[in-house]
């Protein structure tokens, strides 16, 4: 049986290869059931969906953060209702909450709108259609002490890139000091 993912859209991916002008084998995954299609997973690798729902294959990295680090920020996240459609992902040495390009509130009533007599849009209908982009990232900063800093994405047309935001310290009182502000005017104060 062919290697597949279903992705949170409900969109199923096929592993599949294909060799390289270099005679090399590459992977990837399509929605295509047809072609070169792949077993099993190859050694040393694993299937990855992003926040937007992109499949990937991608080589096992070391496990840097730790799942009790990832819970500490999903905790938070959920003491807020308004930042329920936020996503955390894990990557190298960072957890990066990622944050709905849409107005939530102004898409589901569009959605439900759309949908009409077929009855209201849930929350799990929602996210089938939401896309993502990162604003908040904790990243270890040293492995002993467990201290992190924290930065934001800073989305002047000058900058666009990550900005470092406060002192580093450890996971659960960054998460306590700065999640508050996602989604909110005073998240674009924070330097």
């Amino acid at each position: 049986m062919p290697v597949s993912h279903v992705n949170r859209r409900g969109q199923t991916y096929y592993l599949q290869q294909r060799t390289t002008k270099t005679g090399k084998v590459a992977y990837y995954f399509t929605m295509k059931s047809e072609g070169d299609l792949v077993e099993e997973i190859p050694d040393g690798f694993e299937v990855y969906e992003s926040p937007n729902a992109q499949v990937f294959l991608r080589r096992i990295r070391p496990k840097v953060i730790a799942d009790e680090e990832v819970e500490v920020v999903r905790v938070e996240l959920e003491q807020f209702r308004h930042l329920r459609y936020h996503r955390v992902e894990v990557k190298g040495e960072a957890i990066t909450v990622h944050e709905p390009d849409q107005d939530v509130g102004g898409f589901s009533s569009i959605l439900n709108l759309i949908s009409g007599a077929a009855g209201t849009v849930s929350g799990e209908d929602l996210l089938q259609f939401l896309t993502y982009s990162p604003v908040l990232r904790f990243v270890l900063v040293d492995e002993a002490e467990r201290a992190f800093i924290v930065e934001r994405y800073c989305f002047l047309g000058s900058v666009d890139d990550w900005i470092e935001i406060g002192e580093a310290g450890p996971l659960d009182r960054l998460a306590r000091a700065y999640i508050r502000h996602l989604g909110r005017d005073s998240f674009f104060e924070l330097y």
